[in-house]
């Protein structure tokens, strides 16, 4: 099949897609066609779709679960505009808990709550879950049996990472606001939350309103706006199997 012809094919797929696609799944696609590509040949025209697409307010990313279309960065505050309906909003608890599951996981409540001094409210975890950014990877063998959590395929695909060795290393990750761009928190006027030395008070209650509301009042200091995307594949391209040790990913990207 002629070069150019297989690019506009791939381009008319992950136009239509609303997930990303493969090599795999594009080859699949193929089946019986008498001039079926092979996927060399499929990885070369996405190659040069990508370059087709310099300069463009269109790009093509590769993530977890393969490849997709999707608006540019630099323009997204523009095609926002087109949707009346606000992104959903959440609170800063919410993400440092993301953000300690990502790095440290596989990793169990309790560890979460001891890392941050506070409770973690039921509604952050069910709230990561109902995204299909956390999973359950299995229980911790201790008394009691925790859970243990870990990303998802969806949650590398939300934030354009094609595996968990892209997340940027703790050492450049000074704040939660250099996690993604789109979550830098606006919290000069908000209380921080004091620190609790290890070993000398119980976790105190979790003292975010609601944290895991997609409908949080606009007026709370310590809430972000994230951008709505296309969620990706269903398919998990984390470590599935849990240890006892906790791992932190991103130090040895």
């Amino acid at each position: 099949m002629p070069l150019e012809k297989l690019k506009a094919i791939i381009e008319a797929l992950l136009s239509a897609a609303d997930t990303p696609l493969s090599v795999n799944h594009i080859f699949d696609l193929f089946s019986g066609d008498l001039e079926q590509p092979g996927k060399d040949e499929i990885r070369k025209a996405l190659h040069e779709l990508g370059e087709d697409y310099q300069g463009h307010g269109i790009e093509l990313v590769q993530v977890a679960s393969g490849f997709r279309l999707q608006v540019r960065a630099d323009y997204s505050q523009y095609v926002t505009r087109l949707f009346q309906q606000k992104p959903p909003r959440y609170s800063r608890a919410l993400l440092e808990t993301l953000a300690l599951i990502a790095y440290r996981q596989p990793i169990t409540r309790g560890e979460i709550e001891a890392i941050r001094g506070v409770s973690v409210s039921s509604n952050i975890i069910k709230t990561l879950q109902e995204r299909e950014w956390v999973k359950t990877l299995g229980h911790k063998d201790v008394p009691g049996k925790p859970s243990l959590y870990g990303t998802t395929s969806k949650f590398l695909d939300y934030f354009n990472l094609k595996s968990l060795n892209d997340l940027p290393t703790l050492s450049e990750l000074k704040d939660l606001d250099q996690f993604h761009p789109e979550l830098a928190l606006n919290d000069e006027n908000a209380p921080h939350e004091p620190s609790t030395p290890t070993g000398e008070n119980e976790p105190k209650a979790e003292s975010e309103l609601d944290a895991g509301n997609d409908n949080e009042d606009d007026n709370d200091n310590d809430s972000q706006t994230m951008p709505t995307d296309s969620s990706g594949a269903d398919v998990d391209s984390n470590p599935d199997q849990p240890t006892e040790s906790t791992t932190t990913p991103g130090e040895t990207a």
